[in-house]
């Protein structure tokens, strides 16, 4: 399979100008697309007006504005698009006769590789695809506002579209930093098929005169978790495309209910928005505000997972990722209460009407949800397992490590495996380990469950250690602590310039206690597992490579291969070598700085001997380390140190021993408190 490599956007308005931002971020040569050369440049100032923002919020340097922009060419009329282009896609006005006109035009001009996708947020891909030569290469890509932030993306596959086809463009997805969730082609995809009914729905409650614009905005914000109401919302994003999406759905659902409200109708129709009021006045109709919200979003979730048109984990992913809600439907319905969510249905079915009964999936329903966090796909004897939570970078909790657990011990006793290859869904790998859970039971003093999730981690990443398969890590995304710790217990790791790897524990006030300590050490040696964990320094991907971290350095096209070719090799009897791949001078200079000679004056603020304190690199490390917590240096120090007298396993468990110790100081309560709460911690050594 070829990987995808050029890139056109047909249509330079907010929609087309925003993934060709996006992708052109990412390194990819982007055509802008437009009617005359005046589209274009307008497409390509919202552009730059969007990177300017990021400069502004010092999230991006002028520099690396000029190098996107440079990426970005504008072309004017389809019929000039590069023929060689691996993919189009298709960003114009939501109008079939339009988008099929370009659809024509791509097809003769593109070459016969080219792949066809459009942006449509409502309109049928099959039908659409009708109007090419190549409906096995044409696909829905329906990108989220604003394209260059937001990550999500619905992949819709046409009923001709090819499995190559759809791998490719979900590579390509993932390339460009994206999300990706594959769902039917049916009418809302999966998002719009509740958001828009959500929509609809508080402005039907308006009619009703249960609240104001205001109340069920603050109402919507506090049950859903999320800093704008529907009505906000709509004025942000524009009422006539509420208005259009919801008679869409409506027609298409043959669902009266969905038909744009009344007042929506009349509003669009004044030019006005809505009038959001901040009164401050409650109202004494919450129960039932917050019941016919909750009602629509269950029911038509449910109505989704029931029409097979994608999982209930992708129905969730979709409204964490793309709406930014805190919880989805499912887990929405699950913390709320089974038994009390169902009735909420049937009371909303009991008002909404036709096509809107209650889903059997929702009847007589007294089971949680469960969510399979972990998904397992077989290529022939390799099986690949992807932790699939983007919304949280896949932060390891209770759920994955013991899904991870039951996967791993099938996969160990599976004769027709030969290896297993790690990997994360959306830009990271494992950011970690699900810090407010710790939190949660410390405040609740209830260390017991903070050791036995420990050590449940522990059991997983000795089944993976110690497996007869081939275990691979593909770390080419953010991999921070429990994450590292859990590359690390694989034979190999992957990695390529997205690769960030980081034990980020002692500025949170504990030390890594899945291995960290013990598996470093011996990969790269106690100066360097001094360095990255007591200090917490970000690696990259091409140091990593030089300090023997990863196993192979990779472009983002070149991965796969790279897994291939792994997975030909035996278990890695070099693993443990004790010291960095290659020695640089800057390498050097980290092995005599945290050497044993230096370290205690290192750890005691002091500029060891040998060394200027002047020096950015001194002035750095002293830095850094002094705003980490004592007690958790001190600790992580001393378990380093032993993983040079004792073997792994015994290593590991000192890790285990300790972790009450570190657990009962303030100071952990305090760093990891900070983290969920987004300040800067203040340590006691206490």
């Amino acid at each position: 399979m070829e990987p995808i490599e050029s890139v056109a956007l047909v249509g330079a308005g907010t929609m087309g100008s925003g993934v060709a931002q996006k992708a052109a971020q990412e390194g990819f040569r982007v055509q802008l697309i437009d009617r005359d050369i005046q589209s274009t440049e307008r497409g390509i100032q919202m552009i730059s007006s969007t990177l300017g923002e990021a400069v502004e919020r010092r999230i991006m340097t002028q520099e690396k504005v000029e190098e996107v922009l440079s990426n970005v060419i504008p072309v004017v009329n389809t019929e000039n698009v590069d023929v060689a282009t691996d993919i189009v896609i298709e960003a114009v006005f939501e109008d079939f006769e339009v988008k099929s006109s370009v659809f024509e035009a791509i097809d003769k001009s593109c070459a016969e590789h080219t792949v066809i996708a459009t942006n449509t947020s409502s309109l049928s891909v099959n039908k659409l695809s009708k109007s090419t030569n190549r409906p096995d290469k044409f696909i829905g890509l329906h990108f989220f506002y604003h394209p260059a932030k937001n990550r999500l993306v619905e992949i819709i596959p046409g009923d001709e579209t090819s499995s190559e086809t759809l791998e490719r463009v979900e590579q390509f997805c993932k390339r460009i930093g994206k999300v990706p969730i594959i769902c039917k082609d049916k009418p809302g995809f999966v998002v719009n098929r509740f958001f828009v009914p959500w929509l609809n729905e508080a402005v039907l409650i308006l009619e009703d005169g249960l609240g104001t614009p205001e109340q069920i905005d603050l109402i919507a914000k506090e049950v859903f978790e999320i800093g704008m109401g529907p009505f906000a919302l709509m004025n942000a994003t524009g009422l006539p495309i509420a208005l259009h999406s919801s008679d869409y759905l409506s027609e298409q659902l043959n669902t009266p209910r969905f038909k744009g409200a009344s007042l929506l109708r009349k509003t669009v129709n004044s030019g006005n928005k809505w009038v959001i009021e901040e009164t401050g006045e409650s109202t004494d109709n919450y129960e039932a505000i917050k019941n016919r919200l909750l009602g629509v979003t269950f029911l038509v979730a449910a109505q989704i997972v029931q029409e097979n048109i994608c999982k209930l984990e992708d129905v969730d992913c979709g409204a964490k990722v793309g709406l930014r809600w805190q919880k989805g439907p499912f887990e929405l319905m699950n913390n709320l209460g089974i038994k009390e969510s169902c009735q909420i249905v049937r009371e909303y079915s009991a008002i909404a009407g036709k096509g809107l009964q209650i889903p059997v999936l929702l009847e007589n329903r007294t089971e949680e949800f469960a969510f399979e966090l972990v998904e397992v796909k077989m290529q022939g004897s390799i099986a690949r397992v992807k932790i699939n939570r983007p919304d949280v970078m896949n932060a390891l909790n209770v759920t994955v490590v013991k899904q991870l657990t039951k996967i791993m011990e099938d996969l160990n006793h599976n004769k027709d495996v030969t290896t297993i290859v790690f990997e994360g869904a959306g830009k990271a790998f494992i950011a970690g380990a699900d810090v407010k859970f710790f939190v949660e039971k410390l405040r609740e003093d209830n260390f017991k469950r903070i050791y036995d999730f420990t050590e449940s981690g522990h059991e997983l990443l000795n089944l993976i250690e110690k497996s007869q398969k081939t275990t691979i890590a593909l770390t080419t995304g953010i991999t921070y602590g429990g994450g590292l710790e859990f590359a690390l217990s694989c034979d190999y790791r992957i990695g390529s310039k997205k690769t960030e790897f980081r034990f980020p524990e002692t500025g949170i006030g504990i030390y890594p206690g899945l291995g960290g300590t013990q598996r470093m050490s011996r990969i790269v040696g106690v100066e360097i597992a001094r360095w990255a964990i007591l200090a917490g320094n970000k690696i990259n991907g091409e140091f990593s490579k030089q300090l023997g971290i990863i196993d192979e350095f990779s472009s983002e096209t070149e991965v796969e291969n790279c897994v291939l070719k792994l997975a030909g090799f035996e278990k890695s009897e070099n693993k443990f070598r004790g010291k960095p791949f290659h020695i640089t001078t800057e390498i050097e200079t980290i092995m005599r700085f945290y050497g044993d000679n230096a370290l205690s004056e290192v750890l005691s603020g002091r500029t060891p001997v040998g060394f200027d304190a002047e020096d950015p690199f001194v002035v750095s490390q002293l830095k850094s380390l002094s705003r980490k917590a004592p007690i958790a240096i001190k600790m992580a120090s001393q378990l380093i140190n032993e993983s040079t007298k004792t073997n792994l396993d015994a290593g590991l468990q000192l890790e285990l021993d300790r972790l009450e110790t570190i657990f009962s100081t303030k100071d952990a309560l305090e760093g990891l408190s900070a983290l969920v709460e987004s300040r800067r911690p203040s340590y006691q050594n206490q």
